[in-house]
Parts: structure tokens; C-alpha cells; sequence
């Protein structure tokens, strides 16, 4: 008599000690607490939100203008493919 899925177990056992040292792996986030008051330093943190703000924007700027360029090109290649069928 054959036995199916004799090594369903050990595989199964393998991915749990994979994915519990996988987790065991990862770091905590780091939080700072404000050394300054709240009131004093809403300018600063006016300025720091902007400085995030932008530096989001300059990497999806650059992808949109990466998908515009691909999109052209995969429109391209389907003209060419269009010329090229008789």
C-alpha cells in the first residue's frame, strides 16, 4: 500500500521554522519622542512634513515618467508587430 503526501509533514514543519525565525528576525520600529514642546514646534514640523512631502514626490515624478516611456515603447513594438503580420 503506498502512502501520498508522506513528506506533506516535514515540509509543513520546515515552513513553520522558517516563517518563526523569519519573524523573530524582524526589528521593532524606532520611535523618537519631541524634546520640545508641541506649540514651539509647529514651524519645524511644518518644514519637516514638506521635506518628506517632496522627497515622496521626486521618486513617483521619476516613475511616472519611467511608465509614460515604457508605454510608449510597448506601443511601438505593437505598431511594429501590426506592420510586420501580413
Amino acid at each position: 500500500m503506498k502512502r501520498h503526501g508522506h513528506f506533506i509533514k516535514p515540509l509543513f514543519g520546515t515552513m513553520v521554522m522558517v516563517g518563526l525565525i523569519g519573524c523573530g528576525q524582524q526589528e521593532a520600529p524606532k520611535t523618537s519622542t519631541p524634546s520640545a514642546p508641541a506649540a514651539s514646534s509647529k514651524p519645524s514640523a511644518e518644514s519637516a512634513g514638506q521635506a518628506i512631502v517632496d522627497s515622496i514626490k521626486a521618486p513617483l515624478d521619476k516613475s511616472r515618467a519611467v511608465e509614460g516611456t515604457l508605454g510608449k515603447a510597448a506601443d511601438k513594438t505593437a505598431d511594429t508587430i501590426k506592420d510586420a503580420t501580413p
